[in-house]
């Protein structure tokens, strides 16, 4: 018989720096979870990625105080100040452009967040990476 599932939780944490901290010890004792086992064990599995990308995490509590967790792939905001070399995206999009990503920045950005995109093609992808890139005003250059 598979457990009860008494909720989920989802959460954005830098990699490699889950602590018991808010957001995450308030967020896991609600639910009578075991904050350090987890934290553990999402510092253990975001080992190889850039430590402070934030991560976003889907945390699923069972009745037993069990949990699983899914990670995604990090935000493609995050993904695309990175690639342009940006503190922050423009307070007016599509008046004032605040830094420039390239198509290969794009599709690699495309690449990267496939698993957690609804497009059917790497091509969809990437439309989807540079609609998102306009809309911090970021221009994508040859699309």
């Amino acid at each position: 018989m598979a457990k009860k599932i008494v909720g989920l939780i989802k959460l954005q944490v830098p990699a490699g720096k889950a602590n018991p901290s808010p957001p995450i010890g308030p967020a896991l004792g609600q639910r009578g979870l075991n904050i350090m086992e987890f934290c553990k064990a999402f510092n253990a599995a975001t080992q190889k990625m850039e430590p402070g990308l934030p991560v976003p995490v889907v945390i699923t509590a069972y009745a037993d105080k069990s949990f699983t967790f899914v990670m995604k792939t990090p935000p493609a905001s995050v993904l695309i100040r990175k690639a342009a070399k940006i503190e922050k995206g423009s307070a007016r999009p599509h008046t004032d452009k605040v830094g420039r990503i390239t198509r290969a920045q794009a599709e690699e950005i495309a690449r990267m967040k496939m698993p957690d995109l609804t497009a059917a093609d790497l091509e969809a992808a990437v439309r989807t990476i540079a609609g998102s890139a306009r809309s911090m005003g970021v221009e994508v250059e040859g699309l």
